[in-house]
């Protein structure tokens, strides 16, 4: 896409810190990171989102992701977990797939805990996702 954001860091026409590159993926520093050490892993194919990118690629990514890319944040910072996630909402600025890697501290400020305001009915969830 020629008005893609990382689509142009992997062709090289805007800067990156770059951790990792292979044929398939890029990996670099996130400029607005959620914590320390913070990555994004790109494709260097354009693909919006996780339903249209090839099993390959997301393969490969988990396999770099887990020897080599984890490891680093380990050892190098000393981070005592890993979350991974990949966006894809409404509002999302750049819509190329890409996988965030987020080292986790002890008593970093990020909050994925259970909200016990949000009021879900889990047997209606559950009736919608197994109805045929």
């Amino acid at each position: 896409m020629n008005d893609c954001i990382f689509c142009k860091i992997i062709k090289g026409e805007l800067p990156s810190k770059t951790i990792y590159e292979d044929d398939l993926i890029k990996v670099i520093m996130n400029i607005n990171p959620t914590s320390n050490g913070h990555l994004l892993v790109l494709p260097k194919e354009h693909y919006v989102n996780i339903l249209d990118i090839k099993e390959e690629i997301i393969s490969h990514s988990f396999k770099i992701i887990r020897d080599k890319l984890y490891p680093l944040l380990k050892e190098k910072l000393n981070c005592e977990g890993l979350t991974i996630s990949e966006n894809n909402f409404l509002g999302q600025e750049i819509k190329h797939f890409h996988i965030h890697l987020t080292p986790r501290y002890e008593n970093d400020l990020i909050d994925y805990n259970y909200n016990k305001d949000l009021l879900i009915d889990l047997d209606e969830v559950y009736n919608k996702l197994t109805e045929k």
